[in-house]
């Protein structure tokens, strides 16, 4: 019986930064599905397609649902920051076994806390309108907010593969606001299957608190696990493979079965 996992990535990012999450649940014995988001697949520093700068976070969860209503039985989402909240959208469309959500952005609803949550968002401010582009952020907004647990090479080498982001999506996730579409809003009520939250404590892109805000909505279904001595890029950073094993005894032991 097949065993699958779709690894969803983050915004600005691409499925090689799943590279060591797909070796190491491949090893356990799971398909893994690493699928690129919409105009995430290119060359991170070629010209973007103008259709981009209309890319909404739906657009992102239709293509996940696609794939995974395309497979032999519901697969697990692994969804990391934004890509969480795809997750949990997909699975409240009843095409999930289980999630497991890394560092999950807030949805739509849930307003900034800290000083270094309101800061990212003073910095896309200061783009003027982000929103009607494809944007790029600096290694200077980056690498002290969510690179801030890897070396000075490491953290050059992984900005060095960052592509654009969709400004569009930008928006929908921290101006949710004025977004009348609700492109960030999670029905957490219709989502059936088992969650795995897991947020790095040091995370200074994405408060702590959120995730586990995220898996108390779940009641009995959520599970919310802190990462002491991690940050925002937990699956690339020193130790990573501890928190691959808690991710991955937890998909053996608590996820729905597959139908047989």
């Amino acid at each position: 019986m097949a065993k699958h996992v779709i690894l969803i990535h983050g915004a600005f990012a691409g499925p090689w930064s799943f590279e060591s999450y797909r070796k190491f649940f491949t090893d356990r014995g799971w398909t893994c599905h690493t699928p690129a988001l919409r105009f995430h697949d290119g060359d991170p520093a070629a010209e973007t397609d103008p259709a981009f700068a209309q890319t909404s976070v739906a657009d992102y969860t239709d293509d996940i649902a696609k794939l995974a209503a395309s497979l032999d039985e519901p697969p697990i989402l692994l969804g990391h920051a934004i890509a969480a909240t795809i997750a949990q959208q997909v699975a409240a469309r009843g095409l999930a076994s289980g999630l497991v959500l890394i560092n999950p952005n807030a949805p739509w609803g849930l307003l900034p806390e800290t000083d270094d949550e309101r800061a990212v968002a003073k910095a896309f401010m200061q783009m003027g309108p982000f929103w009607e582009k494809p944007m790029r952020v600096d290694f200077d907004l980056m690498a002290p907010f969510a690179l801030n647990k890897l070396s000075d090479a490491e953290q050059h080498a992984v900005f060095d593969r960052l592509g654009p982001e969709s400004g569009q999506v930008m928006f929908e996730l921290f101006f949710w606001m004025f977004d009348d579409n609700q492109a960030t809003k999670v029905a957490f009520d219709q989502v059936s299957c088992p969650v795995l939250v897991v947020s790095g404590k040091e995370d200074r892109a994405v408060r702590h608190q959120v995730g586990e805000w995220i898996a108390a909505q779940y009641g009995d279904k959520g599970t919310f696990h802190l990462a002491p001595d991690h940050a925002h890029f937990l699956f690339m950073e020193p130790g990573w493979e501890k928190i691959a094993a808690v991710c991955a005894d937890w998909m053996e032991t608590s996820a729905d079965p597959a139908p047989s």
